[in-house]
């Protein structure tokens, strides 16, 4: 589990391609001074595993499903990718809910610098539009970004400088791929619309009074 808050950018070191697949080596000194063999750390907003630690490098196995569908694919050797450790209990939640499960490879389709934030406009396929609302939260290549305006197949993101500057968002040009992650929540309500769940449950779920929880 993770929050879409980026630790740090990490850069490919060693790629070492295998039929549809691939062993990846990231040099990420922040991450891999905390981490351990069999830790998660999510790369782009992939979920992987660490196989090895060499210093301040980390090697995880991209497995063919994964290959496949995201950018790891893609990858070249000094890349940089965002990077973030596992939660642990305790850990503050500053984004949200991410679970390093990638929903499709989106599209930057077009960057719009402003004076206190950049617009993004992701293009993402038609099948992930049921989970992206505005005001909702979703990963772009693991980064935690709360959805603008939503415009047929296109949502805008509003990053602050600050996101765009410890993050590989910064870099992105119009055309660049990106991994899509749906907010977990949103997935679990739209699948159970879809399996002909009660709507008005559904609306107690969400209208939830907390402050009343001890009454």
């Amino acid at each position: 589990m993770f929050t879409g808050i980026i630790r740090e950018i990490g850069v490919a070191e060693d790629i070492r391609r295998k039929a549809g697949s691939l062993a990846l080596s990231i040099r990420c000194p922040q991450t891999a001074a905390e981490a351990g063999l069999g830790d998660s750390v999510a790369v782009d907003g992939v979920c992987l595993t660490v196989t090895s630690i060499d210093g301040d490098m980390l090697t995880m196995d991209v497995g063919e499903e994964t290959h496949r569908l995201t950018t790891l694919s893609g990858l070249k050797r000094g890349g940089r990718v965002n990077v973030e450790p596992s939660l642990r209990v305790g850990d503050k939640l500053g984004g949200h809910w991410v679970l390093g499960h990638v929903d499709a490879v989106g599209l930057i389709a077009y960057v719009r610098p402003q004076t206190t934030q950049i617009t993004f406009g992701v293009r993402h396929p038609a099948q992930l539009a049921p989970f992206i609302a505005k005001k909702g939260s979703v990963a772009v290549d693991g980064i935690s970004l709360t959805v603008g305006e939503t415009k047929g197949d296109v949502f805008e993101a509003y990053v602050i400088p600050h996101t765009a500057a410890q993050t590989t968002l910064g870099e992105k040009k119009p055309g660049a791929t990106v991994n899509l992650e749906a907010d977990v929540l949103a997935r679990y309500a739209v699948n159970a619309a879809n399996r002909g769940g009660d709507a008005s449950l559904l609306k107690k779920l969400f209208d939830y009074d907390y402050a009343k929880k001890e009454s």
